[in-house]
């Protein structure tokens, strides 16, 4: 008897259409879903799946969204006072930091893409909750508090459904008194929607080899605050967008200042995850951020209200690997739709799930269940995701291969190209290296000494973890695997100096140097706040990110 069935059997239920993720894609794909099937007179069952406490638990996006979508998807939105897009943008500014000074580019360098006039400042995490009020309304069911832990297959190898994690195992990995058998369920097309590096998504692609055409993929962290300020130093739609200081010019990243409604503003900052030195520390380099003189008075007599990370898919249109597999397809950030000069994903997200759901709707109007729907490969590279990803393709290498200041300025003239005359000199550039083999050994790196934090400007990494109402509950399988614990000491701690520690932006990974075990690799699961970084930047792709039980992880009131 396997481990499994020792377990007992797992409850199902059968649906039309599964979709994992209550995100920006997954909403907008089980929306159209129903749309289209009133349009034909029919009835189509929907279950969206979440892995958050509630819809938008685990959403954390800047936001500046492009409501491209959303006039497709629901035309009267503007009418809706229930609408969480009060704060259209006003203004924009665009930054350039050094050490003590900062100086404002033109905004009429700018390529047309880069303006946000017509774009609205917003709470990505209320948006998402409003999409779910619309879906709920369409008859869509939405399982918040429930992960998707397990694809299911038939015996021919197609995606037929889901199963949800099992609740109440213990950390010896056995059923304790609150243990919960995990549910299955079953459709005919399973819609992938998790977000940057979500496990399914990475476990699809490895299976059915769905990246061999595609370049590699490329990831940044994004980390946020959010914070009210004093009401004298509010501006209503600014946004504001800058690079340079702190980061050295090898090593691509940028910050945002956005300005919400009721004295908020939004904080960001994101670091590429192909930086080369292991001593660097992304959390550390945003709250040197925060005390440069053009960005330290905006905070000056506020209070920190919110904290939060994620990592961002940054590879764009020649990373993106095929999205069909047999039985659903794959939506969103999973895909890899974010615009890297933009920092705006959440239009195509919501774009990809529309797409999905038409691919989806006309499948089951053939009859065909558990298909392979390589026409949404083709149709989303024709659509405006397509065209969005394609005119930016280059501005990433670009940035990667010359560096800050020559980088961004051929990534701006690239960009010119192709809005005046829809070509780009350099055709399609490759990306090299991944991000977990960009690093260099530490003996070959200058150690970096950060300022203490003044707990006014800047922070430490646990009482901004306490600001994102992270919990887990602790008597549970640590859900981050490690595959070879000697390797983990041979080489992160040995050869690169334990950058786990440093780019994880929540405490989660510490060495510990001292007593009988020493030094011991230490896993402090219960902080993880699901960013993924781990996954991503370790140097041998060593941690494995896995779905925690259910709910467990941040809990974001407004990200």
């Amino acid at each position: 008897m396997s481990e499994q069935d020792a377990l007992g059997e797992r409850e199902s239920m059968e649906v039309d259409v599964v979709i994992v993720g209550a995100g920006p894609a997954g909403l907008a794909a089980a929306i159209r879903l129903k749309q289209i099937a009133a349009e034909k007179g029919e009835e189509i069952s929907i279950v969206v799946l979440e892995k958050g406490s509630e819809v938008g638990a685990h959403i954390l996006s800047g936001a500046v969204i492009d409501p491209i979508a959303l006039d497709k998807l629901l035309p009267e939105w503007r009418e809706d006072a229930d609408a969480p897009l009060k704060t259209p943008v006003t203004a924009d500014q665009f930054l350039v930091l050094g050490p003590a000074g900062s100086m404002r580019l033109p905004n009429i360098l700018m390529p047309q893409l880069m303006n946000n006039h017509g774009n609205y400042i917003v709470s990505l995490g209320n948006v998402c909750r409003w999409l779910a009020a619309k879906a709920e309304e369409l008859g869509v069911e939405i399982y918040p508090g429930f992960a998707a832990a397990e694809l299911l297959y038939d015996d021919a190898g197609r995606v037929v459904g889901v199963a949800t994690g099992d609740m109440g195992i213990g950390r010896d990995g056995k059923p304790n008194a609150m243990f919960t058998r995990g549910m299955e369920l079953r459709g005919k097309y399973v819609l992938i929607g998790e977000g940057a590096r979500g496990s399914l998504a990475k476990q699809l692609i490895e299976k059915f080899d769905l990246a061999k055409d595609s370049d590699v993929p490329k990831f940044g962290i994004g980390i946020k605050e959010l914070w009210q300020v004093d009401p004298a130093k509010h501006r209503p739609g600014l946004v504001q967008h800058s690079f340079g200081w702190p980061l050295d010019g090898k090593t691509g990243g940028g910050a945002f200042l956005y300005h919400l409604e009721d004295n908020q503003v939004a904080v960001g900052f994101v670091v590429h995850l192909n930086y080369q030195n292991p001593w660097l520390s992304p959390f550390d380099e945003f709250q040197r951020f925060k005390t440069h003189p053009a960005i330290r008075e905006t905070f000056e007599g506020g209070k920190r209200i919110s904290y939060g990370a994620r990592a961002i898919t940054e590879g764009g249109y020649q990373s993106v690997p095929k999205l069909s597999f047999p039985g659903g397809l794959i939506m969103g950030c999973s895909a890899g739709f974010v615009n890297v000069p933009r920092i705006k994903g959440s239009h195509n997200a919501m774009l990809s799930g529309m797409l999905a759901a038409e691919e989806v709707m006309a499948a089951l109007g053939r009859g065909e269940e558990n298909a392979e729907l390589t026409s949404y490969d083709t149709a989303w590279r024709e659509s405006e995701i397509g065209a969005d990803l394609k005119r930016v393709r280059n501005v990433k290498p670009l940035w990667s291969k010359y560096g800050t200041v020559l980088g961004i300025a051929l990534g701006g003239l690239d960009m010119w190209t192709n809005q005046l005359f829809g070509v780009s000199f350099f055709g399609t550039l490759k990306h090299g290296k991944s991000d977990a083999a960009s690093l260099k050994p530490a003996k070959d790196c200058k150690k970096i000494d950060y300022p203490k934090p003044d707990g006014v400007i800047s922070f430490d990494k646990l009482s901004s973890v306490f600001l994102s109402n992270t919990n887990h509950e602790e008597d549970q399988p640590i859900h981050l695997k490690v595959k070879d614990e000697t390797l983990q000491k041979l080489s992160e701690r040995d050869v690169f100096a334990g950058p786990s520690n440093r780019y994880c932006p929540a405490g989660v990974y510490e060495w510990i140097e001292e007593g009988e075990d020493a030094p011991k690799f230490q896993i402090n699961a219960q902080n993880c706040v699901h960013c993924k970084t781990c996954d991503i930047k370790d140097p041998n792709g060593n941690i494995t990110w896995t779905v925690p039980e259910g709910s467990g992880g941040p809990n974001y009131p407004n990200m």
